[in-house]
């Protein structure tokens, strides 16, 4: 443990330059007297570091020293050749690269270690995107990109869900996040953290003027905030259901994300109780395409929501039966 420790930071201080011990500490999961223990043993064995106490102070290299550091273990190398979100490679264009980057990879591995990371890239998939999360718009992360990486401000013409005509914001970016196969740029807009779908930028411009972040925030830091906000929403409704043993894989599928708690399973009764919460009362429509497999047992309000749902659509197949000529199906 101690080796490894000490191979990160010293990884840590030639890509970083100097790092105050307290974060060194942080990263490391270990304390600061610690990592005043491990510099010391990295000097003892001829690694050029040094300690700056003081306010600006922090542990650094000696300027121009480089190692080159290829003693990766059988499960560091597994891990490089498993990588999540796969498309998000090609969204930001850098499929070719990641194809490239990966080869390097395997030819400055440790001879064992190349068997072992080949079929993990053969047998271990990750695909981030939902089920059922039917197609989605083309996204172009470009300009974002191009803010993302200048440290530039954003102006962006945006359309919320819900309205038709584009909004327009200045905004402030940290940078972007793929979350279950949906882009979203993170930005602060009037030092307010905000969360804007990629999917649903007009268009985007960047501007002369350099970014305007809060001192201290990082991306996942402002990421964390949102990922709160919209996960601890306030409000919303609890509601039961019991759902028909028979469809109950099938329900945990398509809902399995409302669910507040697991399921109240006996593993003989026919029906399996089920308590689901919703942002809001109409969201439990979304029940009715299981028809007479899944019941709402309470509150009242969402029972009587389902039956105003199913009365709409009673009233609207009233009436004369229609021919499909005059439908305009085939004659």
């Amino acid at each position: 443990m101690k080796a490894d420790r000490l191979l990160s930071i010293l990884l840590l201080l030639q890509t970083r330059g100097r790092v105050p011990a307290h974060e060194l500490a942080d990263r490391l999961e270990v304390s600061v007297r610690t990592v005043y223990r491990d510099i010391e043993a990295l000097s003892a064995s001829g690694v050029p570091v040094y300690a700056e106490r003081g306010r600006h102070g922090g542990i650094e290299l000696l300027a121009g020293f480089r190692t080159d550091v290829t003693g990766l273990t059988a499960d560091e190398s597994r891990a490089l050749f498993i990588l999540a979100a796969q498309g998000a490679h090609a969204a930001l264009g850098l499929d070719a690269a990641l194809g490239s980057a990966l080869r390097k990879v395997m030819a400055a591995l440790p001879a064992p270690h190349r068997p072992a990371a080949e079929v993990t890239s053969r047998r271990i998939l990750v695909d981030a995107t939902r089920w059922k999360s039917g197609p989605q718009q083309a996204v172009d992360l470009d300009v974002l990109q191009d803010a993302v990486f200048a440290d530039r401000r954003l102006r962006l013409r945006y359309r919320h869900s819900g309205e038709r005509e584009p909004r327009t914001y200045t905004v402030d970016p940290y940078g972007l996040v793929s979350k279950a196969g949906v882009w979203y740029l993170v930005a602060d807009r009037r030092g307010r953290p905000r969360l804007f779908r990629a999917d649903r930028v007009r268009s985007a411009r960047l501007l002369d003027d350099p970014v305007r972040r809060r001192p201290g925030v990082e991306l996942a830091d402002a990421w964390e905030v949102l990922r709160r906000q919209v996960e601890e929403r306030p409000g919303g409704i609890d509601v039961t259901v019991r759902v028909r043993r028979a469809h109950l894989d099938m329900f945990l599928r398509l809902h399995g994300s409302s669910l507040a708690a697991p399921p109240d399973d006996d593993g003989e009764s026919e029906w399996v109780t089920a308590r689901m919460s919703y942002a809001v009362l109409r969201a439990v429509r979304q029940l009715l395409g299981f028809s007479d497999r899944v019941e709402v047992l309470a509150p009242p309000e969402a029972r009587e929501e389902l039956r105003a749902a199913v009365a709409a659509v009673a009233e609207l197949y009233e009436g004369e039966e229609v021919s499909p000529a005059s439908a305009g199906g085939p004659r």
